[in-house]
């Protein structure tokens, strides 16, 4: 590796519009070996130029991501839904504090950077419903609102989360509502 700096490499990654990236990622952009590109990592997130949000997985300091940006590349696949897509929609008056997401993968969460990430397990079939959104020169992909109270509906029926009390249903389309509880209860009896 050439005498690279956390600068030639934020400039790097910037023009690749790259704000998450993996190792192999990083290795690939400035022209390194994965081990060489580990070391540089591993040394520069110990300084504070970068920052290692799951194994494998880092972010430049200097041009965090979006939180949401974050949420989508932690578990994939996944979309924000639950009560953070609620109250993005403005379909839930309260503050959500942690990002809650639906995925085929395993339930989990993680907190990074004095964030919590929610991931929640919903069935394959269940995996609909979500449209990406661009978000500060990103795409995010997030349930819509119908979608959202639906995901939020089936872990309340699965007892995985308490029932919220205001709700503001005039911000939902009713007829898609319709056609998104006819599909999941096609596909829930499958």
């Amino acid at each position: 590796m050439d005498k690279l700096t956390p600068i030639k490499v934020l400039n790097k990654l910037t023009q690749r519009k790259l704000a998450i990236f993996s190792i192999q990622d990083f290795a690939r952009i400035v022209n390194t070996s994965p081990k060489s590109a580990k070391a540089f990592l591993s040394r520069h997130t110990r300084s504070g130029n970068f920052a290692r949000i799951k194994q494998g997985l880092y972010i430049a300091t200097a041009n965090e991501p979006a939180k949401f940006e974050i949420a989508n590349n932690l578990v994939r696949p996944s979309y924000i839904s639950f009560e953070t897509a609620l109250s993005y929609h403005k379909i839930i008056p309260e503050t959500v504090y942690s990002i809650t997401s639906a995925t085929t993968q395993r339930s989990q969460s993680f907190g990074i950077r004095e964030q919590s990430y929610q991931f929640y397990r919903i069935k394959k079939t269940l995996y609909f419903g979500y449209t990406p959104i661009k978000l500060r020169g990103s795409v995010i992909l997030m349930a819509t609102p119908e979608k959202a109270l639906l995901d939020y509906v089936y872990l309340v029926s699965l007892k995985k989360k308490d029932t919220v009390e205001r709700i503001d249903l005039k911000k939902v389309d009713t007829d898609k509502l319709g056609k998104f509880v006819g599909v999941m209860k096609r596909r829930l009896r499958k």
